[in-house]
């Protein structure tokens, strides 16, 4: 029985062009004088830390920092302390309202009949946990970080390993949220992600967004409104 569902976010609570087209930009544009202006602050050097040693880069050198910084977001790859920055200025976007955190309507609804249901709900995203907050408390249908029981990012591990699964399934039996790793439902639109939790013992619910035909062997839907959650 499904007790626990674990959503992605990009593709499938919330549209792909929202990250690409308004967030991504958003971060390359103010994220060197972000770090320019704050790089001595003990939360920004933590991840400057770790910038340094993946890139290679003196600790001291910001514009070669930067400059590795702003390669990993042309590169799309997904570093834990990146995604932390990119949080960071996200953070004032928001606040600043320059933009919402998108939402598919379906989504929402959905979200909210579950949490009436009294399922829990959990985000596991590639994007930092503070970034996750950041669109739910800001989204088009207004604050609903209250709707979530738990956020997970990279620091859980990569989505597209076993073991990335494996540890949310531990950490939510030690919370006492579930039982056995199939009392969780993972909603996805990337297969490789699908392919990895259900490797964990999770269930799994593909999100096909263009309604397009899945190729994959996860029960596939187009909306959230279409999963059935006795069938999963």
């Amino acid at each position: 029985m499904i007790t626990y569902i674990l959503t992605d976010i990009e593709g499938t609570t919330s549209d792909i062009s929202f990250v690409k087209d308004v967030l991504f930009p958003y971060a390359s544009k103010n994220l060197p004088d972000y770090i320019r202006q704050n790089h001595d602050q003990a939360i920004v050097r933590e991840q400057l830390i770790q910038v340094a040693e993946d890139g290679l880069r003196s600790l001291e050198d910001t514009e070669a920092l930067i400059d590795t910084l702003l390669s990993w977001i042309k590169q799309d790859l997904k570093k834990t302390p990146l995604k932390a920055l990119q949080g960071h200025v996200w953070r004032y976007g928001y606040e600043q309202g320059h933009f919402k955190g998108h939402l598919y309507e379906d989504a929402f609804q959905c979200l909210n009949e579950w949490n009436n249901q009294n399922l829990r709900l959990g985000v596991y995203s590639s994007g930092s946990v503070e970034a996750q907050k950041l669109l739910f408390a800001h989204s088009v249908f207004g604050d609903i970080t209250s709707l979530f029981s738990n956020h997970y990012d990279t620091r859980i591990g990569h989505k597209r390993e076993p073991s990335a699964y494996k540890n949310i399934v531990n950490d939510l039996k030690q919370l006492n949220y579930i039982d056995t790793a199939s009392n969780v439902l993972f909603l996805s639109d990337v297969v490789a992600e699908l392919n990895a939790a259900q490797q964990s013992g999770m269930k799994t619910v593909e999100l096909r967004r263009d309604e397009q035909a899945s190729s994959s062997s996860h029960q596939s839907v187009s909306t959230f409104t279409e999963i059935d959650l006795k069938q999963s």
